[in-house]
């Protein structure tokens, strides 16, 4: 589809997004941030569904196609990746074009005929904020009653399409700015450029976090083992006095915990009791390649994030990591794109604090590089780091050097794609 093919079906799928919410008036619950937001949508998904008739965002459809996509209706997974970033561009034209007629004629006979009982009660929407005025966009589509923001961090992902991190923040905060009086912001406590924000919004504001002033906070992390493997998470939610334990299977890190803390003050405003939170969220299923743990060749254990990555969530990874134990802790690190002239900054963080306790270190990717040289400065041994230009080259290699009770974090941007690597290590 050329450029103003492109232009008329945003401005049509605008449109028919505005009319469907005009005519169900569903509650929009909008969540934005630089990592977390689909686990927070997951995790807020899982707790809502019992009680109410709710749709969530697939995948990572938060931007000017996408939004309205999940507004308009509840397609096929199959369709969905046809217009996705991961279907090449100029390929499958047809069955494109297709999609598009039905989701028109669809999306206008249900504004037309539709009955309101078959209209979800609850929208769950990510609003992605790739460029300046892209939450402004997206919010004369839909408006939230409530909003989450989950971190930011101090070089955040997409920051370099703005003028720095203050404008991305910005850029943000229009998604509680444009709360009504009665809606609801939600914040992460521990992040200080999100808590810079409150002051932005008329709204009622609630907290979620480790730290003490937390209005919701998660307290007492732990990780889980079972026959030498691990298998999970638990912790603890505090509210008001009351204190409820949590345990999610199959993932490992804070960022879970962030996830079911915004989610419990979602619970909450809907009128549940932490006891009913922490009931759901036994149920939750992580996104596939978010922190997920998966078993690897060799008897291996893989933490596999290889979905996306960013200076907060790779720092956040390499501290999951640090706090499990292992024979053998093994980093696999892709380049982290989309942060511009902080590049090679963030890439020597996070390079320094690998350096510090991984015992093997490879990177894939050209970025990457300057994450190998700060590792070596951190003292970590020549021959125990690896640099590779991309995942292909890298995969047999990393299955080579794997042994019995390694402990593998694989984390890079969706475009380095990492997942190679976690198909070449995983045990079937």
């Amino acid at each position: 589809m050329d450029s103003g093919g492109v232009k008329v079906l945003r401005w049509l799928l605008k449109k028919l997004a505005q009319l469907t919410i005009w005519r169900y008036r569903p509650g929009i619950i909008g969540i934005t941030g630089s990592v977390g937001k689909t686990s927070t949508k997951l995790a807020v998904k899982t707790i809502l569904e019992r009680e109410r008739k709710v749709r969530a965002s697939a995948s990572n459809l938060n931007n000017d196609l996408g939004l309205p996509l999940t507004i308009l209706g509840d397609w096929s997974e199959k369709n969905l990746k046809l217009v996705s970033r991961e279907q090449p561009p100029h390929t499958a034209i047809f069955r494109k074009l297709f999609f598009w007629i039905k989701v028109i004629v669809v999306s206008t006979v249900n504004i037309i005929f539709g009955s309101k009982l078959s209209y979800p009660e609850i929208l769950i929407l990510e609003y992605g904020a790739d460029r300046p005025g892209d939450l402004k966009y997206l919010l004369d589509i839909a408006r939230p009653n409530i909003s989450i923001i989950t971190a930011i961090g101090d070089i955040p992902v997409h920051v370099e399409f703005f003028n720095g991190p203050e404008d991305v923040a910005r850029e943000k905060a229009k998604l509680i700015e444009y709360l009504p009086t009665a809606g609801f912001a939600i914040l992460n406590y521990d992040d200080e450029a999100v808590m810079d924000l409150k002051d932005r919004t008329r709204a009622h504001v609630m907290t979620f976090g480790f730290g003490k002033g937390a209005e919701i906070q998660i307290m007492r992390l732990e990780n889980h083992w079972e026959k030498e493997r691990p298998v999970g998470i638990s912790f603890k939610l505090q509210y008001g006095g009351g204190v409820v334990p949590v345990r999610l299977d199959g993932v490992l890190g804070k960022a879970q915990c962030y996830a079911s803390a915004a989610a419990a003050a979602v619970g909450l405003i809907f009128g549940l009791n932490l006891v009913k939170i922490s009931e759901a969220l036994k149920s939750y299923e992580p996104a596939k390649s978010r922190m997920e743990l998966l078993p690897g060749v060799k008897y291996t254990f893989i933490i596999d994030d290889s979905y996306n990555a960013s200076p907060l969530s790779m720092h956040a990874a390499l501290d999951a990591l640090k706090s499990l134990p292992g024979k053998r802790k093994i980093a696999v690190l892709g380049d982290m794109l989309e942060i511009g002239k902080y590049a090679i900054e963030a890439h020597e963080r996070v390079g320094r604090l690998a350096g510090k306790f991984a015992d093997v270190l490879v990177t894939v990717g050209p970025r990457a590089k300057f994450l190998a040289e700060a590792a070596r400065g951190e003292r970590m041994k020549k021959n125990s780091i690896l640099s590779f230009d991309t995942a292909d080259e890298a995969a047999k290699p990393v299955q080579n050097l794997i042994k019995k009770g390694d402990l593998i974090l694989v984390k890079g941007s969706h475009a380095m794609e990492m997942s190679k690597i976690v198909e070449e290590i995983k045990a079937f």
